[in-house]
């Protein structure tokens, strides 16, 4: 048990425990696609309406459309009474390992006794997963009801924007400004924020992070967010601020940098130093001191800002978790004011940890054979996800799905995956977006050769064909086989409903 501020109690006396099979995709008729599993509380009624709202936002900019403005959101939130500056943030940019950061960081703070706000995006089944309370999403109805109470606010806000020649709010905004109304509602201890696609004009900058964290940058969206390392560490930069003076529990703020190439590190520090913040650099002030494989993920031993936290099981695979795991344990330090004479209740983190799961990252559907799922859509995402597979499995025979975005680099993930996979099998995960299947079957033929890749375009088949060849070789059947469906964060959201998968 710790004290208000995460800390251990000091009487230990009063420490105390924290209270598919696939076999209907396998026959010969096309299957119907699985149904989308209801969560508690979500009626069919609420689902029906929730399409309902979801077709009216869809007719905004979607998030891979943005204009470098904070205008629109700005407008509506003082229309609410600016209900972001209701509770302390923790603020999540960067190219890689955001939304397992940000479900990390929710975790420890539960916890804690802290009663959180979430954001994460994109979402993988339903829109509703982007804003959870408490580590859980909020009910479709909570998304219907607090979309209809800012609609007029919304269209005042659309109405005074295209009468001076600008768009309309975008469906990411409106849904940045339902998170901090949800939060506010709530009420929450607590918002944990991730950004959407860059940093600096994406709409949750709204609001003033005590702590800024930094996940590894790497390229993805140029043509949005620069065609550079540097360019795109500068959008990303944009979150780190000075504290506000006013902002409720205001505390000197922090930006925690996760390992970075060097010429993303010098912009991040340099907009450290520009806001005045305190900085912690992992590596430096924090780092993973060991990871050893255990069951079901790693027990990892951490050196945090106020001392090491050893026994940390992780349930999660892959060196890149572990690092995302210091980074997050860093940030939630910072927030409490941790340091060389204050560390955080070492129980307390360990019951965090052990709770975390990041759904679609590296998540087992399946046993025998054992399916996964992975929401790498970047070629260093792919790295990471083929570098968990190398060090922490050892299959006898791997088959990759793979189902990419147009707008992606598809042949430098597919060179990261090649590795790996014995065999890949095409397809289209179904997204508007999606590259064609047929040319990204000629990218992997250049990189795996024409006789280890199959072209499946409907995604159940795929992997009806990815697990049949898996399990059987040249005529024989094999023992120790495993099937990775990737490629997208949509491809792995498709993957989590075909195997009955509720939304997390």
């Amino acid at each position: 048990m710790s004290d208000e501020n995460g800390f251990p109690a000091e009487d230990p006396a009063v420490v105390g425990e924290d209270p598919l099979g696939l076999s209907s995709l396998l026959d010969d008729e096309e299957p119907a696609p699985a149904p989308e599993p209801l969560r508690a509380g979500d009626s069919p009624e609420d689902l029906a309406e929730l399409a309902e709202v979801e077709a009216e936002l869809d007719t905004r900019w979607p998030e891979t459309k943005i204009e470098p403005s904070l205008t629109r959101i700005s407008a509506l939130m003082d229309l609410l009474g600016s209900p972001q500056r209701a509770y302390p943030a923790i603020h999540i940019a960067g190219t890689n390992g955001k939304t397992s950061v940000t479900r990390m960081i929710d975790a420890l703070m539960l916890a804690l006794h802290r009663r959180t706000g979430r954001i994460t995006s994109p979402h993988l089944q339903r829109v509703t997963e982007r804003i959870s309370v408490d580590g859980k999403p909020i009910p479709a109805r909570t998304y219907i009801d607090t979309y209809r109470e800012l609609e007029p606010y919304i269209t005042m806000v659309d109405d005074s924007s295209t009468a001076s020649g600008g768009p309309r709010m975008s469906k990411f905004e409106v849904l940045t400004a339902m998170a901090y109304a949800v939060f506010a509602e709530a009420p929450v201890d607590l918002a944990v924020v991730e950004t959407g696609m860059g940093g600096r004009w994406d709409a949750t900058n709204v609001i003033d992070g005590t702590v800024s964290v930094i996940t590894p940058i790497a390229m993805d969206h140029a043509d949005y967010l620069g065609d550079s390392l540097t360019a795109i560490a500068g959008e990303k930069a944009g979150i780190i601020k000075p504290g506000d003076p006013d902002a409720i529990g205001a505390v000197d703020p922090v930006t925690i940098i996760a390992e970075q190439a060097p010429e993303v590190m010098d912009v991040l520090l340099r907009a450290a130093v520009e806001a005045g913040t305190v900085v912690a650099r992992q590596g430096s002030e924090f780092a993973v001191l060991d990871s050893v494989l255990a069951v079901g993920g790693q027990m990892l031993t951490i050196q945090g800002l106020g001392g090491v936290y050893d026994e940390v099981f992780l349930p999660l695979h892959g060196a890149h978790q572990a690092a995302n795991a210091a980074v997050a344990l860093a940030a939630v330090e910072a927030f409490f004011g941790a340091g060389p004479d204050r560390q955080l209740d070492v129980d307390a983190i360990r019951s965090g940890f052990a709770s975390v799961s990041s759904p679609g990252r590296l998540e087992r559907l399946r046993s025998a054979p054992t399916v996964f799922a992975d929401a790498a859509h970047n070629p260093h995402g792919a790295a990471a996800l083929a570098q968990a597979l190398a060090e922490e499995f050892d299959f006898r025979r791997l088959v990759g799905v793979v189902g990419v975005l147009g707008d992606k680099d598809a042949r430098g993930l597919l060179e990261a995956l090649e590795p790996v996979f014995d065999m890949i099998v095409v397809t289209d995960n179904g997204s508007p977006r999606a590259l064609d299947p047929e040319t990204l079957a000629e990218y992997a033929h250049e990189v795996f050769g024409e006789d280890r890749v199959v072209v499946k375009p409907f995604l159940p088949d795929a992997v009806e064909e990815a697990i049949a060849l898996a399990e059987e070789a040249d005529g024989e059947r094999i023992s120790g086989a495993g099937v990775v469906i990737t490629g997208s964060v949509v491809t792995a959201g498709a993957a989590r409903t075909l195997f009955n998968k509720e939304p997390t």
